[in-house]
């Protein structure tokens, strides 16, 4: 959505109301765009990354379970004559 700088005045709240839902607002000037309209990103803080990382330990850490044999992986998409199903 392209908005004049003049008419964002008025109905700046909605308009950042909308661009934190997501919508894409451009501000323009003399009808060139000027400014983009956009959420900041929130950056977690340092005990939930911590967290994030110690999971992320624990599951590389943990053994790996024994799931089917690659060569076998894709026998389900063949018949019994050898062609697809």
């Amino acid at each position: 959505m392209q908005v004049s700088v003049t008419e964002a005045k008025g109905q700046l709240t909605e308009l950042v109301r909308r661009a934190e839902a997501g919508e894409e607002i451009i501000l323009t000037r003399h009808g060139h765009a000027a400014v983009r309209l956009e959420p900041i990103r929130t950056v977690p803080d340092r005990r939930t990354r911590r967290a994030v990382l110690d999971a992320v330990r624990q599951s590389a850490a943990a053994k790996p379970s024994v799931g089917p044999e690659a060569a076998r992986s894709q026998d389900f998409l063949y018949g019994e004559d050898g062609l697809p199903t």
